[in-house]
């Protein structure tokens, strides 16, 4: 986008007014952008502390309740609020694993309770079963580590 041009006024004073207000629009504009960018900070550390709040809710009422709890968290808001990883086990053999949220190739508005469905035991899908996944918890860090090779 252009500059605006300001036609400059022929008596001095007026040009005197104009370069004075010129000056203040400018000063203005870097206090309101500062402004902006320390509350747009503050709204994200706000954001970011509800997502914990609503991880920590989600895992609550999954060890008082059970089962996948609606509604719970999207992938985006786990990640953020600081909750990477999805502890959860078969069904069916009952092998603990952790799914790291962030690599899923899901989009980011999934909720967590929908996961339960695609998410599968590697050995039991080997085996020609296909047992859903028990949800156990949203973690903060990887529980279960994976075999080294």
């Amino acid at each position: 986008m252009a500059a605006k041009f300001h036609h400059i006024p022929l008596s001095g004073g007026d040009r005197k007014a104009l370069t004075k207000e010129l000056a203040k629009s400018r000063a203005m504009t870097k206090i309101f952008a500062e402004r902006s960018a320390e509350k747009r900070r503050d709204g994200e550390a706000l954001i970011r502390e509800a997502d914990d709040l609503a991880c920590q809710s989600f895992n609550e009422r999954m060890w008082s309740d059970g089962g996948p709890i609606d509604p719970s968290p999207t992938i985006e808001q786990a990640v953020n609020g600081g909750y990477p990883w999805l502890q959860i086990e078969c069904s069916r053999c009952k092998t603990p694993r952790d799914v790291d949220l962030a690599a899923l190739r899901r989009p980011s508005t999934t909720f967590v309770h929908d996961l339960a469905g695609p998410l599968v035991c590697q050995k039991c899908k080997g085996a020609g079963k296909r047992p859903t996944a028990t949800l156990l918890q949203l973690a903060p860090r990887q529980r279960h580590q994976p075999p080294s090779r």
